[in-house]
């Protein structure tokens, strides 16, 4: 057996004894990467940074507060937390939906977040 085709058989293999969620994350992973973007388990609070992931859920705030519409978004390393001041809903932010976004990274409760964070809309693959 070839080099190329053990690494085909592994990969096959690999597909078949994983586990879905880990499958997905992989993929996810791999496309941030081809798509010029930092993974976010490599972002740190105050750099500038580029994520390219699926976003998971989307919460608006309560009406009786300030207007605020946050995000989960997923790369397949690590959750990045996106807040929007000042909105309650933007046209194609919705969950499953894959995005590029570019921010500067702050830290909250021990968390990921990039307040409003310029974004792309990515076509579904």
């Amino acid at each position: 057996m070839s080099a190329k085709e053990g690494g085909y058989f592994s990969r096959l293999v690999r597909k078949l004894t994983s586990d879905i969620a880990d499958l997905d994350a992989d993929d996810l992973s791999q496309k941030s990467q081809a798509g010029g973007a930092q993974r976010a388990c490599d972002c740190r609070s105050g750099e500038e940074v580029t994520v390219l992931g699926r976003l998971r859920t989307v919460n608006l705030c309560p009406a009786r507060e300030a207007a605020t519409l946050e995000a989960e978004l997923f790369d397949g390393t690590d959750e990045v937390t996106l807040v929007w001041l000042g909105r309650r809903r933007i046209p194609g932010i919705e969950p499953g939906r894959t995005i590029k976004v570019r921010g500067r990274m702050a830290d909250r409760d021990g968390r990921k977040v990039l307040y409003n964070p310029y974004y792309e809309l990515l076509q579904p693959t």
